[in-house]
């Protein structure tokens, strides 16, 4: 059964103050990505849903555009369309979380670089009835597992995304072969905010990364249910596509590589620490560029 929603989280803005103190310094960090020749004014990012849905774009790119005078255009999808984009040459840049799809593809030669940029985390969230009993629980396979014993109602996101890799891969483990989409387990085909709308509508438990939880929480009913486990641990890639898979006027590879140094870059790692505290009280993405990768 595929679950369709028109919902999207409100466009946040941040400060005046913020956002021409962090474009100063930005151009003094990047004045190379001032571009004197350019083959476009556009930047295409490719990205998952969940930076779109948690509002951190909505803070860094104005920064970005400010700093080098191109526009950013985002196409939001799962994070295997995002990464089939830019496979295919329709996307400049990706920033995604699907590190396994991402890594067979750099393999593959169709990314030139690929750069570790922030991290944050997977949490299980479900109705206030807890119909699985598994609220306050910190292993999430054995919570997949006690959700498919009792045919609780579980959400998917159903839409290739990096959040729906993980997901599968937890079920897996849990050795559990969720029923084609009818029963307990529905599919929405949508986006993180939408697909936690969805959830909270139908009672229902999903898998979410906890940025795009908090900045929904106010809309759902959900709560928190299973959280901590490493297996839950959600990283972010940025990767700039290889041109010799698409031809060089269908790539903007200057605009894609100043994004890509964009976030990557010292002052923008300290704009994504700094993301959410106002809000939330709490960073909802931890900066992790220049750290060791193991991902």
């Amino acid at each position: 059964m595929q679950l369709h929603a028109s919902l999207e989280a409100p466009r946040r803005i941040p400060s005046g103050r913020l956002v021409a103190t962090a474009a100063l310094l930005c151009a003094v960090v990047f004045p190379s990505v001032r571009p004197t020749v350019r083959q476009s004014d556009q930047v295409l990012l490719a990205t998952t849903t969940s930076t779109r849905d948690a509002g951190l774009l909505d803070s860094l790119l104005p920064v970005f555009e400010r700093a080098t005078g191109y526009t950013v255009k985002v196409v939001a999808v799962g994070s295997g369309q995002a990464l089939e984009m830019a496979r295919r040459g329709d996307a400049d840049v990706v920033l995604a979380h699907a590190p396994a799809a991402e890594r067979a593809l750099t393999d593959s030669g169709y990314f030139i670089r690929r750069r570790l940029v922030m991290h944050n985390e997977f949490l299980i969230v479900g109705p206030p009835e807890d119909p699985a009993g598994v609220r306050g629980w910190t292993d999430a396979v054995a919570a997949f597992s006690r959700i498919a014993s009792s045919r609780a109602p579980f959400v998917s996101r159903g839409d290739k995304s990096g959040t729906q890799e993980r997901e599968l891969s937890l079920w897996r483990k849990a050795r559990v072969s969720p029923p084609a989409p009818g029963a307990w387990y529905m599919e929405s085909g949508q986006g993180m905010g939408a697909t936690l709308q969805i959830a909270s509508e139908k009672g229902a438990y999903t898998l979410t990364d906890r940025a795009t939880y908090l900045a929904w929480r106010d809309k759902t009913l959900l709560g928190p249910m299973v959280e901590g486990d490493t297996l839950l641990y959600n990283v972010y890639h940025v990767l700039e596509p290889n041109p010799a898979n698409a031809p060089a006027s269908r790539i903007n590879l200057r605009g894609g590589r100043a994004l890509a140094d964009f976030f990557v870059a010292a002052e923008t790692q300290k704009l994504i620490g700094e993301f959410g505290r106002s809000r939330f009280g709490r960073s909802l993405f931890v900066p992790d560029a220049g750290k060791p990768d193991r991902w």
